[in-house]
């Protein structure tokens, strides 16, 4: 039975409000109310109102203004909207909770892993930059050529045992002798045309040109003296190696990189070893080398004795020197790799081992030193060439570079052209 008196059971208009019987939904619509005190004259008697909706005892109803009825009716409304609002959604819980605005949050998600990027890259190179050992300084070096186009690095792995306990000496098979010798030297030129790796035998046979002392300050003057390459670094250390290098062959030397025994063993290890493949097996007591054929992964102590033997091989120094090309590159190599470069747990170990350890000029910053690393790395993917210094012969024990294709090739590397010249 309808609660509602005669004619309450729709709209004022007869619409059919509220029947279920129209064709279109029902629109979101407030509900009137009856308002106790109507008006008189109003003609309607008041119903009662259902017990859903009736107020607490002793509440006050609040006034309302009227919901477009005639003056005398300004019934009673709770405001309630049926009908969906834009903005909100129901849980469940009765409350409307705002819509999750994902585009917002995936934006700040975004910001925020670069922001926190930046802040990790700038500082990594701050850390890095810190550990670079820059003790060269090549603006002693006088009477230098004329700077060509392209960079040419002058790498040098040196025999120091600086930091080296006595049971890693033993270990590593270095001996205990006193100051630092070169033990190999090479020009690297990173160009348009790709890059070259020269290897310059230690007992090459070259003049002592005139020189500042490193630390004297004092000029000595060329004496026309003929002695092994690595004699001149023994003698004054890096900054008369450099002076050698360009006296003899015209070429300038943009940085200087040098690393000892134990830094280079670290880094191999640091980087979990270096696979190689010896095409044939060789023993060397000197150098404590004892590998069989085909291919392998060398750790620090392995790689050491690997690129400083030369007593096993015909060609003696310049075997060796054809091993530490291959090894140098082989290492660059599997160092740029996503699986080094992009995890921080392998990738601060391998540059801490390296950076602890590297000598480097005044001039050469971090950037440089990525540009001679993947121009390393560049030489084993085919893209370059490496080679030795062309030898003609020898002299009293040492080796004598062939002056004629010394010149072509110091030509085509400052003109920064594609190497012709070969080591024959």
């Amino acid at each position: 039975m309808n609660e509602w008196p005669n004619g309450w059971s729709g709209d004022r208009n007869g619409n059919g409000y509220g029947r279920g019987s129209g064709a279109d939904p029902e629109g979101a619509r407030a509900m009137p109310q009856v308002r106790r005190d109507a008006a008189p004259g109003y003609q309607r008697q008041e119903p009662p109102l259902p017990p859903s909706m009736s107020p607490r005892r002793g509440a006050t109803v609040p006034p309302q203004q009227s919901q477009g009825y005639d003056d005398a009716y300004d019934g009673y409304n709770t405001g309630q909207v049926y009908g969906g609002g834009g903005g909100r959604y129901d849980d469940g819980s009765g409350g409307g909770r705002p819509r999750p605005r994902w585009g917002r949050r995936i934006k700040w998600t975004i910001i925020t892993v670069v922001v926190v990027l930046a802040v990790a890259s700038v500082a990594t190179y701050f850390w890095a930059d810190g550990k670079l050992r820059r003790q060269v300084d090549l603006s002693k070096v006088i009477d230098r050529p004329e700077t060509g186009d392209g960079t040419n690095y002058l790498i040098v792995g040196s025999d120091s045992r600086e930091g080296m306990s006595a049971e890693e000496k033993k270990k590593l098979h270095t001996g205990s002798a006193e100051g630092k010798r070169t033990d190999s030297m090479m020009i690297l030129h990173d160009g348009s045309n790709g890059p070259t790796l020269i290897s310059l035998p230690r007992d090459s046979d070259v003049e002592i040109p005139s020189f500042v002392g490193s630390d004297s300050g004092k000029k000595y003057p060329g004496t026309g003296r003929h002695t092994k390459l690595n004699a001149a670094y023994a003698e004054d250390g890096p900054e008369l190696l450099v002076r050698t290098v360009e006296a003899n062959t015209h070429l300038h030397i943009d940085h200087y990189v040098e690393i000892g025994f134990a830094g280079f063993a670290n880094i191999v290890d640091a980087i979990g070893g270096v696979e190689m493949d010896i095409p044939k097996a060789f023993k060397d007591k000197w150098s404590g080398a004892d590998f069989p054929a085909g291919k392998q992964t060398l750790n620090g102590q392995q790689a050491l004795a690997f690129v400083r033997t030369r007593h096993a091989f015909a060609g003696s120094d310049l075997d060796r020197t054809k091993n530490q090309q291959k090894f140098l590159s082989s290492l660059a190599s599997q160092t740029a790799t996503p699986s080094t470069v992009l995890n921080p747990f392998k990738l601060y170990p391998v540059m801490g081992a390296g950076l602890d350890t590297l000598i480097v000029d005044k001039d050469m910053s971090l950037w440089d030193l990525g540009e001679m690393f993947f121009a390393m790395k560049g030489v084993t993917s085919g893209d370059g060439k490496s080679m030795n210094m062309p030898i003609s012969g020898s002299a009293g024990g040492n080796l004598v570079w062939d002056k004629a294709k010394v010149q072509q090739l110091v030509q085509q590397l400052n003109n920064d052209e594609k190497v012709t010249v070969s080591s024959n």
